[in-house]
Order: C-alpha cells, then sequence, then structure tokens
C-alpha cells in the first residue's frame, strides 16, 4: 500500500516519538487518539494495515499492534474480521464491569474523563411503593431522591434516580458531582449491590435529555445497594447509552 503525503507525515516518527516520552506504543497511541479526537482520523476512516502502519511509523509490528489494541479496548476504533481497523463513527464506547461497586464520577476518573451531573430534581418525599418495599420502609417514613443527568466530558451518558431513607441522606441538596463521595463521607456508603439489566425504549423526554430519537435502544440498571449489616439504603434506577456503554462481568467456575 503506497501512502500518500498527509498520511507519511501523520504516521512518521518525528509527528509522535519524543526521547523520553514513555514506552513507543503508548506514545503511538496517544497520538492516534488524539488525531482521531481533532477529527484528523474522520468516522470511519480505515488505518493502514498493520505492516504499511509499522513502517510509516519506523516501528515493529508488535509495538502497532499493542497501540491499536488500546484505541480498541478504549472504543475508539472497531476492528472488522477481514476488513481491518477504522475509526469509529459516534460516540467511543466505555466498558463498565457490573462485578465492582463503584460510582459513574469513579469510573469516568479512571477513564481520564472529566464526569459532570446536572441535577434535574431533589428533596424528601413520601416513598413510592416500589421504594417502601426495596428499602424496606414502614409508613410515614421519606426518602431522599436524586434526579441526575450524567455527562463525561460534556456528553451525555446516562439519567439515573436515585432514592435513600432520609436518616441516610437527610439533605440531598449537598450531593455535588458523587452520591458515593458524600456517603463515604458520612460512613454510609453501600458496600454491596445487587444489579439487574434491561433492554428499554426511551421516551420522548429521555431520549432529548440523552441527545438519541425517541424510541432509542437503552441499557436499564436498577441497583439496590446495601450496608454490611444487610440493611438496603439506595435504590437507583439508571438508563444508560446503549451506543456508548457495555456492561461486563466476569463469571468464575464455582
Amino acid at each position: 500500500m503506497r501512502a500518500d503525503s498527509d498520511t507519511a507525515e501523520l504516521f512518521s516518527p518525528a509527528a509522535w516519538h519524543r526521547s523520553g516520552g514513555g514506552a513507543r506504543y503508548l506514545q503511538l497511541y496517544r497520538h492516534l487518539a488524539a488525531a482521531i479526537g481533532s477529527g484528523r482520523l474522520g468516522p470511519d476512516q480505515q488505518l493502514p494495515p498493520e505492516r504499511d502502519l509499522a513502517e510509516m511509523a519506523d516501528v515493529s509490528r508488535v509495538t502497532v499492534r499493542k497501540a491499536v489494541a488500546r484505541l480498541a479496548e478504549e472504543g475508539l476504533i472497531v476492528q472488522r474480521r477481514g476488513a481491518g481497523s477504522f475509526v469509529r463513527a459516534g460516540p467511543p464506547r466505555l466498558e463498565q464491569s457490573l462485578s465492582s461497586l463503584v460510582s459513574f464520577t469513579e469510573n469516568m476518573r479512571a477513564r481520564g474523563k472529566t464526569s459532570t451531573s446536572a441535577v434535574l430534581s431533589q428533596g424528601l418525599f413520601v416513598p413510592s411503593p416500589d421504594e417502601q418495599m426495596v428499602l424496606g420502609l414502614s409508613a410515614g417514613r421519606r426518602v431522599a431522591r436524586l434526579e441526575r443527568l450524567r455527562s463525561a466530558d460534556g456528553v451525555p451518558m446516562a439519567l439515573e434516580n436515585s432514592a435513600l431513607p432520609e436518616d441516610i441522606l437527610p439533605n440531598p441538596a449537598v450531593v455535588g458531582v458523587s452520591l458515593y463521595q458524600v456517603l463515604r463521607a458520612d460512613g454510609r456508603a453501600p458496600t454491596r449491590a445487587i444489579q439487574r439489566v434491561s433492554a428499554v425504549n426511551l421516551g420522548a423526554e429521555e431520549a432529548r435529555r440523552l441527545g438519541m430519537a425517541e424510541g432509542a435502544a437503552a441499557l436499564r440498571i436498577d441497583r439496590t445497594g446495601y450496608l454490611d449489616s444487610g440493611r438496603p439504603i439506595e435504590f437507583t434506577r439508571g438508563l444508560y447509552r446503549s451506543d456508548i456503554y457495555d456492561f461486563v462481568t466476569e463469571l468464575r467456575l464455582e
């Protein structure tokens, strides 16, 4: 494959390699990720074959393979069997483990992204029948409710509705970006949770907030969080963009 001058310049060592800048595959990965982010490598554009890319970048094919694998892991490219690697069209996909009890904020921070939360509603309310049952609340108790739009690097990712007993979260207005950060500061964060995942179609208002089409598929996750004592103290129902999120879990032989 003969590379044009722009392609050769993009992948040449002078464009991405810096002495003392770390492992070559990481430098190449960061360079390619930046080119994708800036649009220099556009949606659906094919990367050069491994052999050609190694020749242009003046590195081994192993180095290229590791850099490209990292791009795939981050959801920046898709690898099509027999066709090659292509820049993903649309937002990059994110994997979130269903086996780890981490907050949205912690998950985004681990990926080098800045998370934000837009509070859509908050306050203390009479619990719904579902909230009474899940949280084990008696008549006359109130729940703190938070409805938030969660975003990362400015991209809407999820809608989350959380309900907690009033004695666990007396003032929902104190929650900024991270609910779990507030709960941990008071020693009231859940230590385990049960999650149920289902597929749903977005209503008009949900789709508008997430920047998707009405009726688009989304992932719904109902999470019940428990203290060490076994007391349920959090019920969160989240809608996650299925064009961005992949939820994964690890299975082990008992």
